[in-house]
């Protein structure tokens, strides 16, 4: 069984990512989605509630894909969370060339962790390619429409909370 693991802290999860997903979904068996515990960023939603909008955005992408999907939380090392669920892959998501330049010290460092998890980048569709998490609550937060940049579910998640 191919397994890939496609980390982010998905705060929220966003139309980009679930992008990522769906074309990362043919490339393996299960994919896991880890679901980042980084309390550095100060995330706007709490681990259960990321984990669960993650789950129930690819619900019925299983049946469709003929993939299974896995939400694993998790806040060790990437290459740790990816040989703690079997990945073979690590999948990551690219929407320019500032995100190329991280990623490859990322892969750099991961491959001398571990030579034998490979990193696949996939290009966001050039129509989710500005999407960022940041971006998305910043024009939340300031009353803007995010309809277009997230699943609908996510959005009215973000209208109650930013109403409280």
């Amino acid at each position: 069984m191919r397994i890939g693991l496609y980390p982010g802290t998905f705060d929220p999860v966003t139309l980009g990512h679930m992008d990522i997903i769906r074309r990362a979904s043919v490339l393996v068996d299960r994919l896991v989605v880890g679901v980042a515990i980084n309390r550095d960023k100060g995330p706007l939603f709490s681990l259960e509630e990321r984990v669960a909008m993650v789950e129930a955005e690819f619900a019925g992408l299983s049946k469709e894909t003929g993939c299974e999907f896995v939400a694993h939380p998790f806040e060790n090392l990437l290459i740790d969370c990816a040989r703690d669920v079997g990945a073979q892959v690590i999948v990551r998501g690219l929407r320019a060339v500032a995100d190329f330049e991280y990623e490859f010290q990322m892969v750099g460092m991961n491959r001398r962790l571990d030579d034998t998890i490979e990193t696949v980048f996939l290009m966001a569709e050039a129509e989710h390619q500005a999407i960022a998490s940041k971006l998305v609550k910043e024009i939340a937060r300031l009353g803007g429409d995010v309809s277009k940049f997230v699943p609908s579910a996510v959005n009215e998640a973000l209208l109650v909370r930013l109403k409280a």
